[in-house]
């Protein structure tokens, strides 16, 4: 006769599966603890007055909330000579974060697209050589890039700190653009072709269309990097173009007198709440968008 004996399950296995997955979450936690630690003391001592700031603890909660470190920051705080707060800077950072955004993604899908699909010959060198300058140093690139925009007559302006974000994120857009459009069946570009389709007709109705996961991913990924740019902003700018980042490090390295902290925190958070609210909004879109062109390419 077949051995039909019952062997039961092993608690003991389970026990400890469930021990390592507590053990898993009190380390993820410490570690989020750990990294969000900052941003607490930011948050709190931009609320603080400098009296309470000076006799308080650092991580302890406001007694008395005041926003007064705030109004200072966006709309009086010196930045230099001017005390005019971050709000002008960060105007600026939006008039060129927005536009160099958009461009850099609708050229980078381009270049993408015809790469992954148009298979013209050089077509492997072209994106080569494009993806080399994802990796070429900042520093490298400024004193070609100040010539460039001197012989273009759009040196210190906002104009030109938007073609220099441009450029130099083509490469990291291309990229993007290039391996999600490889996973899109070939076959599909062919019959288009078939109906009479031409390049643009292909790209608009067709490509452009399926392309909101990769979007998201460029648009993410490009205005974090430009809006928290610090190296280009400080060497293409002037007075009346700089970004918020420069504007930050000004408030922080002109303080004469009393050290304010609370309002050095207050124009830090300004400066971060918009990719911090990017991140917040469409983290998770960030996420999918990288993982959709994996399949193939």
């Amino acid at each position: 006769m077949t051995d039909m004996s019952y062997t039961p399950p092993q608690s003991g296995g389970r026990a400890s599966k469930i021990a390592l997955r507590w053990v898993l979450y009190i380390l993820l936690g410490v570690f989020v603890l750990f990294y969000l630690m900052p941003l607490f003391v930011m948050i709190t001592t931009s609320f603080k007055s400098l009296e309470e700031i000076r006799t308080g603890d650092l991580i302890s909660l406001p007694r008395e909330l005041t926003f007064d470190a705030w109004r200072t920051a966006w709309s009086s705080a010196c930045t230099g000579i001017q005390c005019e707060g971050v709000r002008p800077f960060f105007w600026n950072s939006v008039l060129i974060a927005v536009p160099a955004v958009l461009i850099s993604t609708l050229i980078g899908a381009l270049n993408g697209y015809v790469v992954a699909q148009w298979r013209f010959r050089g077509a492997n060198l072209f994106f080569a050589l494009m993806l080399f300058g994802c990796f070429i140093p900042f520093q490298v690139v400024l004193l070609p890039m100040a010539r460039m925009l001197g012989l273009m007559g759009i040196a210190g302006t906002i104009p030109g700190l938007i073609f220099v974000h441009v450029i130099y994120g083509l490469g990291f857009t291309t990229l993007f653009f290039r391996n999600y459009y490889v996973s899109i069946p070939s076959e599909l570009t062919k019959a288009a072709k078939v109906d009479g389709a031409g390049f643009f007709r292909i790209f608009w109705s067709i490509f452009l269309p399926l392309s909101l996961p990769i979007i998201v991913v460029t648009v993410i990924w490009q205005f974090t990097q430009i809006w928290n740019d610090f190296l280009f902003g400080v060497s293409f700018s002037q007075a009346g173009t700089q970004p918020v980042t420069v504007a930050l490090n000004n408030i922080v390295n002109s303080t004469t007198g009393v050290k304010a902290y609370n309002v050095d925190m207050a124009a830090a958070i300004i400066a971060a709440l918009p990719t911090l609210f990017v991140y917040v909004v469409a983290g998770k879109y960030f996420v999918r968008g990288l993982t959709a062109g994996s399949v193939k390419g």
